[in-house]
């Protein structure tokens, strides 16, 4: 690779201008973005239910050494949307 631009004789990038911001801060965008895929294949089914099985011991565990340690530590049953859709 060349350092002098002159001696590189591929296709060369033209600088854009700047948008005109006028004032207004950058977007700063923090963290990781959940997108979900395009295609759910049988192995990542298949992970989900191991990362939920993994998740629901670790609960468990910390529950559990919580209360121990003479804590209030529970771990609280989502309800059914289906019974509280009823419900209404």
């Amino acid at each position: 690779m060349t350092q002098k631009a002159g001696l590189f004789k591929g296709k060369q990038k033209k600088k854009s201008a700047p948008p005109s911001r006028h004032g207004k801060s950058l977007i700063i965008r923090k963290g990781k973005r959940n997108f979900k895929p395009s295609k759910v294949t049988k192995d990542m089914d298949a992970d989900r239910d191991v990362t939920k099985f993994i998740n629901r011991c670790n609960e468990m565990k910390a529950a559990t050494a919580a209360n121990k340690e003479g804590g209030q530590l529970s771990i609280v049953k989502p309800t059914d949307p289906t019974s509280g859709a009823a419900k209404q």
